[in-house]
């Protein structure tokens, strides 16, 4: 085969560069589109821009996440699947550092004990807890194609629309729709059904009509061994290890109260339909706390450190009254009872605190109370902190007192008593509720099922066992449900005694009280991701940069290393300050590329590194901040020292440019 002539060989050179030179200009063109795209989110997000445009401006945003790799869809090349994604190494990064800041700011400050247990949970766990009966949403059905929705978002999406859409909507129907919109949470499967006939609400993608809803429940089942006889399933939270735990955990601690225990780790939810990028997923990092408290007495002794800090909370009386979040006093709302105990507000002040260090806007982070039917029957008081994106106020962190709810069930399922104990100073004299059940006659009366009666007997409230005693001193027999038994049965005088009783007890015996911060890590990063975007014009002004304004405390890299120009003495500057940093445990990158530093910036800029270290000189090198693009001159061997004092927050940046003299050089940023 002959060689390529000259001319052809030039000619093909030619036809290649013109080909980087236009995907070079699409680049940039795609660029600057996002750019004004993420101008114009931020502009929608801050004046609650309809829907349709805050779906075009997130898009900007999210480009630039999976551009950057900080997460994208898994199994990429195979089409992906719902609800499933992946952290690239930039998402990996801020990930580890807003758990290890976790770590730092609960479990350290409040010497709480760390677990990690398995992810495959029996199911005589989860039916202790609730979950195999309970662990549902409600589903509605394509009756032609089958396809599945979650009922609430497709009554929540017609409601948005028409208020976001219908400029003709009369102010009637707007309220009635606000009003679903609050409680929507509250609603049952038939008032659900019923509002969804109401408003005519179709299958989206089809326009056919729609089942009435239906529980489904969220668990993955597996089975566990190779017969299949054992029931499993990946766990839906984190909580349920630590709760079947508590005896170990309680001795562990001294036996002493209160006391916390907490667990980062997976968990899994089979989503109906899932959306919403990270904020709605089938597999998701949780960060659970459980604080064991006595529930007689939820006071907080660190209380104090939280009780002057002011936000928005949304009680319920302001959710049901129509009303706004409003700034309160978090010792104020504790005062007057709208959080009902100190430990509970202890937690959701930490919270905040956590939240905005972490770098989400003060501005657009809520408390938010359940509403009465949104709670459990068992919990004494329950607040979400809620932030504030282009998806509308999501729910990031779940606070709630559940008093001895969990304790209690494992408690009944096992048999194993997971209890606390009170010892006295001196014995104390006290009335205590004696139920002595009869064997005999309650063999007589129910034979085989004698053991259930005899243990739903001994399981009676004291409310419960004296209005059984006052119905059989006056009629001599009543009626008792034995849930074991799903029935009524007839209970007689001769069958049970009930009386109450003095003694001398030497300690107390009681169920400890949990209050529960858990925390939706995924969520969390999302709501931080938009927080911190922003764009600015390059210095020609032809384009716009994006930026992230990550704090250093979750930057996914603190700082960057860029000789000035290619240049051997520079080249070895840059290593010897990169071993430093290595060495003072700074994440960093060095970028020997030709391009220009300005571009150079733009690059780091994009992914949030705070710090850029350009050496110009085999002596001293600049630092420049990321936000205000100021530079300040240092020597080589104090840049390790200086950066980890800026990213461990020992210094801030106004400390160092006051130290330090200011650069103003032919650095120009041509970004």
């Amino acid at each position: 085969m002959a060689a390529p002539s000259e001319d052809a060989l030039r000619r093909a050179l030619a036809a290649r560069k013109a080909a980087v030179d236009a995907q070079a200009e699409a680049l940039k063109a795609l660029k600057v589109e996002a750019g004004a795209a993420a101008r114009r989110l931020q502009q929608a997000v801050g004046a609650g821009a309809g829907g349709a445009a805050r779906e075009e401006l997130r898009q900007a945003v999210v480009n630039t996440l999976e551009r950057k790799l900080f997460y994208i869809p898994s199994f990429k090349i195979y089409r992906g699947v719902a609800g499933l994604y992946d952290y690239g190494p930039p998402g990996c990064r801020v990930k580890a550092n807003v758990l290890s800041f976790w770590r730092q700011h609960f479990v350290l400050e409040e010497n709480m004990l760390e677990v990690d247990c398995p992810c495959v949970t029996p199911e005589v766990v989860l039916k202790a807890s609730g979950h195999v009966e309970k662990f549902t949403d409600l589903m509605v059905k394509d009756e032609k194609t089958g396809t599945c929705y979650r009922a609430d978002h497709l009554l929540k999406d017609f409601c948005k629309e028409k208020l976001e859409k219908d400029l003709a909507l009369p102010q009637e129907k707007a309220d009635e729709f606000k009003r679903i919109l609050a409680i929507l949470d509250d609603l049952s499967a038939e008032e659900l059904g019923a509002k969804i006939k109401e408003y005519g609400i179709v299958a989206p993608d089809t326009k056919n009509p729609l089942s009435d809803p239906y529980p489904f429940n969220l668990m993955f089942q597996t089975s566990i061994g190779p017969t299949g006889l054992s029931v499993g399933y990946m766990r839906p939270e984190t909580a349920q290890g630590i709760f079947v735990n508590f005896k170990d955990l309680y001795y562990y601690n001294g036996q002493k109260l209160p006391f916390a225990a907490a667990q980062i780790g997976q968990a899994f939810r089979n989503e109906i339909s899932p959306r919403q990028g990270l904020l709605r997923v089938r597999e998701f990092t949780l960060a659970e706390i459980e604080h064991f408290v006595d529930p007689e007495d939820k006071s907080h002794p660190k209380f104090v450190d939280v009780a002057d800090l002011e936000f928005l909370m949304f009680p319920r009386e302001l959710q049901l009254s129509g009303e706004s979040a409003k700034l309160m006093k978090l010792g104020e709302a504790v005062s007057k009872g709208t959080v009902n105990n100190e430990t509970l507000g202890y937690f959701i002040g930490r919270v905040y605190l956590f939240l905005t260090s972490l770098g989400i806007d003060k501005g657009r982070l809520r408390f938010r109370q359940h509403l009465p039917n949104e709670m459990a029957h068992y919990a004494a008081d329950c607040w979400d902190a809620e932030i504030e994106c282009s998806y509308g106020w999501i729910e990031c962190v779940g606070i709630a007192d559940r008093s001895a709810y969990d304790l209690k069930a494992h408690t009944d399922k096992s048999g194993v008593p997971l209890v606390a104990h009170e010892k006295f100073s001196k014995p104390r004299e006290v009335e205590k509720l004696v139920i002595v059940p009869s064997k005999k006659d309650l063999g007589l009366a129910f034979k085989g099922n004698q053991k259930m009666v005899l243990e739903a007997l001994e399981a009676m409230s004291e409310k419960e066992a004296f209005e059984m005693k006052a119905e059989l001193e006056t009629k001599g027999e009543t009626n008792f449900k034995v849930c074991t038994l799903g029935k009524d049965v007839v209970i007689t005088k001769k069958m049970v005694s009930i009386s109450m009783e003095k003694k001398l007890e030497h300690q107390r015996v009681f169920t400890p009280s949990v209050v529960e911060p858990s925390f939706g890590i995924g969520r969390i990063i999302y709501c931080l991701f938009e927080h911190s975007f922003y764009t600015r014009p390059s210095k020609s002004e032809e384009e716009q940069l994006n930026v992230f304004r990550f704090p250093p405390l979750v930057a996914p890299i603190k700082c960057t290393v860029f000789p000035l120009v290619k240049n051997q003495e520079f080249d070895d500057a840059a290593k010897v300050i990169a071993k430093a940093l290595t060495t003072a445990g700074i994440s960093h990158i060095i970028d020997t590329t030709a391009i220009s530093i300005g571009r150079r910036y733009a690059r780091t800029d994009e992914i949030g590194v705070p710090f850029a270290v350009t050496v110009d000189s085999a002596t001293n090198v600049t630092i420049r901040e990321r936000d205000s693009k100021e530079q300040v001159r240092v020597d080589i061997d104090e840049v390790a020292p200086v950066v980890k004092q800026l990213t461990e927050g020992q210094s801030t940046w106004t400390d160092v440019s006051a130290k330090y003299p200011a650069h103003v050089g032919p650095q120009s940023e041509q970004e």
